[in-house]
């Protein structure tokens, strides 16, 4: 399949800012102090036409799961259902978060009704929908791991995580205040039971697990692994990142997990990527219901009420948490039911699998869940990852996890149906076959070349203004 990204630009070689094409000066009259207003402010000045056209072309210059398959392994990148957006604009949905308990029932009903799906496919016995995204999630859990272990006299100085684990793993246990003590993978690419005998200790306090993992690959001794933890006087807490593997047919509580954080943007379709809004809720079970963040709903009476759990670790985001997120994932998961839920993990696991085979490149582990690791064996990852995007596919994640060589870590998601599939498995082989020359010359066909990658991420320019000053 041939592919050839929309290209817009004027004679400067760029989509002009609305206000190049045409602006007006407009007087401003405020009761704002002077120090910090302006005395006008130069607006674009466009009909409808033309601002709907602008909006378009950008849109036509990206690259997003509307346009095509997103296959970005661990990131779960799959359409999110336009009924869940036209609940979230609704009127009613726009509650004010300091009114009155008494006056917005409605919405502490659904936030109880969501965080109850979530306990109930989690296997926790309560959840937190304060975190704002995953990795805030990751860190929520950590706390509450770490407010545990104080409250009982446990002094605790270690965090165990995987070698192949989410960098955001690592990054929550050292902002908590942990030493990362980094677990190295056995030769299935699970962990290895010795190692994590040697690197459990009576400092550690949590160990950090995936599961599956990020090789797609389920921890089959996952109930041994909790029993040393606890045995140890740890607790085991679950990345949810791959949640989207199990939906309805297994549970981390089940396995022996005491915390775990669900990325709603990654299984249960809410928007994922563009800097938020995101949510992380966080379940836990029992034992550790009186460290969650406040405030908590909770049932009381006929209605519901806002409550600070006895041993809470305080705010870890404004009010309830991002409302507007949370109202579409508890319609995701309404509308889809247990049923629907159960479906979704089986075409995820099953679309992997399907894709794994059809492919010309080695897949060194398996049996696998929702996403598995390909090795770009002699060519560079990078360089297939920006040549799969002349195919109409974005490529998969790329050189990570670092125990695959030229690691391309791909997830179709349940979203797929077998065309699609198909090709992306074209654009993979086509890649493939290709010489050196042909791949480090990619892409060839989209809006933007080749960016520098290493400037973006530690110099970004975050707005026009910034990019004008810089140069």
């Amino acid at each position: 399949m041939r592919y050839d990204q929309a290209r817009w630009s004027d004679e400067d070689g760029y989509e002009p800012l609305l206000s190049e094409k045409n602006s007006r000066e407009v007087d401003i009259e405020t009761p704002l102090p002077d120090d910090l207003t302006r005395d006008s402010l130069e607006l674009p000045d466009l009909s409808e036409p033309e601002l709907a056209r602008h909006y378009t072309r950008l849109s036509q210059m990206n690259y997003g799961v509307e346009s095509g398959p997103f296959p970005l392994g661990s990131c779960t990148m799959k359409y999110n259902p336009k009924f869940t957006e036209d609940l979230a604009a609704h009127p009613s949905a726009a509650v004010h978060p300091d009114r009155p308990e008494e006056t917005v029932q409605g919405t502490l009903a659904l936030l109880g009704r969501t965080a109850e799906y979530l306990a109930e496919i989690g296997g926790m016995d309560d959840v937190t929908l304060q975190p704002p995204a995953g990795a805030a999630g990751e860190y929520t859990g950590v706390l509450i791991a770490k407010a545990y272990h104080e409250h009982n006299g446990d002094d605790r100085s270690e965090i165990i995580v995987p070698d192949s684990a989410h960098g955001t793993n690592f990054a929550s246990a050292a902002l908590a205040g942990f030493d990362v003590v980094e677990l190295p993978s056995g030769e299935d690419g699970r962990v290895d039971l010795d190692a994590l005998e040697e690197a459990i200790s009576d400092e550690t306090a949590l160990l950090m697990l995936t599961n599956p993992n990020t090789l797609g690959l389920f921890e089959r001794d996952i109930e041994e692994i909790a029993e040393m933890v606890h045995d140890a006087g740890g607790l085991l807490y679950y990345d949810g990142a791959n949640l989207n593997a199990l939906l309805g047919r297994a549970r981390p509580g089940d396995m022996g997990f005491d915390i775990m954080h669900y990325n709603v943007h990654k299984t249960f379709a809410t928007p994922h990527g563009g800097g938020g809004p995101g949510a992380g809720p966080v379940g836990v079970v029992e034992e550790l219901t009186d460290f969650l963040p406040e405030p908590h709903v909770r049932k009381r009476g006929g209605g519901y009420e806002l409550f600070e759990p006895e041993r809470s670790i305080g705010k870890v985001h404004g009010f309830q948490g991002n409302w507007l997120v949370l109202i579409k994932t508890c319609a995701y998961i309404a509308r889809l039911g247990d049923e629907g839920l159960r479906d979704a993990s089986a075409k995820a696991v099953l679309n992997a699998n399907y894709l794994a085979e059809q492919i010309d490149y080695e897949v060194p582990f398996g049996p696998f869940h929702h996403e598995f690791v390909a090795s770009a064996g002699d060519q560079d990852a990078a360089d297939v990852a920006k040549r799969m995007l002349d195919y109409g596919v974005h490529p998969p994640t790329t050189k990570w996890p670092e125990i695959v060589d030229e690691a391309l870590m791909t997830e179709p998601t349940e979203i797929e149906n077998k065309r699609t599939l198909d090709q992306l498995a074209a654009a993979f082989d086509a890649v493939a076959d290709e010489d050196r020359e042909t791949i480090e010359a990619a892409p060839e066909r989209t809006s933007a070349r080749r960016i520098d990658q290493v400037s973006a991420a530690r110099s970004p320019q975050l707005s026009w203004q910034a990019l004008e000053n810089s140069e």
